[in-house]
């Protein structure tokens, strides 16, 4: 039997536009193993799980699929070399989110540093719903379904990870040797800041988002925080504590220490060190910008989204199928006809 492709699964929540510290976090990653072409890559836009916090904004599940998908397409995922699918488009997600609910232990959702993460950020510790509970049952059914064998994460994701690799476990030791345990694929994830110094999210409005206008771009840069022990322009900075000079070694390494030297010697104003990232930022951003415009802006492009959208639903509904008829087997769901 001819040995499969291994399968690399994952996914980004539909809770708005995307930013920079989603491109860096994850999205970039994605492109990158796509082109190495040594795996057989599903992405998908994971809108159940935007209403895990958002559960109050039910849009969120729907009015940013076609804007998100095409950011993908943007920033360099290929509907010909991926499969790129909306998450809800797959009843199997919910099917097998089902079943993996009847045999997690809820000792080990309670323990979990995703849904202790969520419950800090979100602030939703005075309501906690079973949705947000069981967000690392329907990960690891998310993975599952497609018998993903990696996924993307950073070292500090790994914990993330270790729940959906109990839960296959699980299953297996009751059901047999039936799901592949899901191995992290480590990538290096550069921590990005938001414009205040804290982790960029888009429930702090800290972000600088994915396809910003050349307007958008200055207005978040100059709102940025710097080094607050620098009051005057003649003051001499310590770039360490800066937020824009945390943004040079990730976007601009090859000037991080010549805008070291100017901000010691007080030779840069910490205007004029934004001005520099601003044009560096726009850089990065405008190619995606000018292409997502194209996409949806033109017939051509809306015609390949579209297409996009209903051939990856095909192609992840195939696979998604045949692991469901084989879970209905083992649970014997369904009465045979003597």
């Amino acid at each position: 039997m001819t040995k499969r492709t291994k399968r690399i699964v994952s996914g980004v929540r539909t809770t708005g536009r995307l930013h920079l510290g989603n491109y860096l976090g994850s999205l970039k990653n994605w492109v990158d193993i796509q082109n190495e072409k040594k795996f057989e890559c599903f992405w998908f836009l994971a809108n159940y799980h935007a209403l895990t916090t958002g559960f109050e904004k039910p849009q969120l599940a729907g009015d940013f699929l076609f804007p998100l998908y095409a950011d993908l397409m943007a920033i360099g995922l290929d509907p010909d070399e991926s499969t790129i699918f909306i998450q809800s488009d797959i009843p199997g997600h919910s099917e097998l989110f089902l079943i993996f609910s009847m045999i997690t232990p809820l000792g080990w959702v309670e323990r979990n540093p995703t849904v202790k993460d969520m419950i800090r950020d979100y602030d939703v510790k005075s309501n906690v719903t079973y949705g947000l509970l069981g967000y690392p049952v329907l990960q690891a059914a998310d993975i599952a379904l497609y018998k993903g064998d990696m996924v993307p994460v950073g070292k500090d994701q790994l914990p993330h990870l270790e729940l959906s690799r109990e839960v296959v476990r699980r299953f297996n030791n009751l059901y047999g040797n039936f799901f592949p345990e899901p191995q992290s694929k480590l990538t290096d994830v550069p921590l990005l800041n938001g414009l205040d110094g804290k982790k960029m999210s888009k429930s702090l409005n800290n972000t600088i988002y994915l396809t910003s206008s050349e307007e958008e771009i200055e207005k978040a840069v100059k709102s940025a925080i710097t080094d607050p022990g620098r009051v005057y322009r003649k003051d001499p900075g310590t770039p360490e504590v800066c937020n824009i000079f945390s943004y040079y070694k990730i976007f601009a390494p090859e000037h991080v220490e010549e805008i070291r030297k100017e901000c010691e010697t007080a030779g840069i104003g910490c205007s004029q060190c934004k001005k520099r990232m601003m044009g560096i930022l726009s850089g990065i951003i405008s190619p995606f910008r000018e292409k997502k415009e194209e996409l949806i802006n033109t017939k051509a492009g809306k015609d390949r989204i579209y297409t996009s959208i209903f051939e990856g639903r095909k192609k992840a509904q195939e696979v998604a199928s045949n692991t469901i008829n084989e879970i209905k087997d083992i649970f014997h769901f369904e009465v045979k006809h003597d």
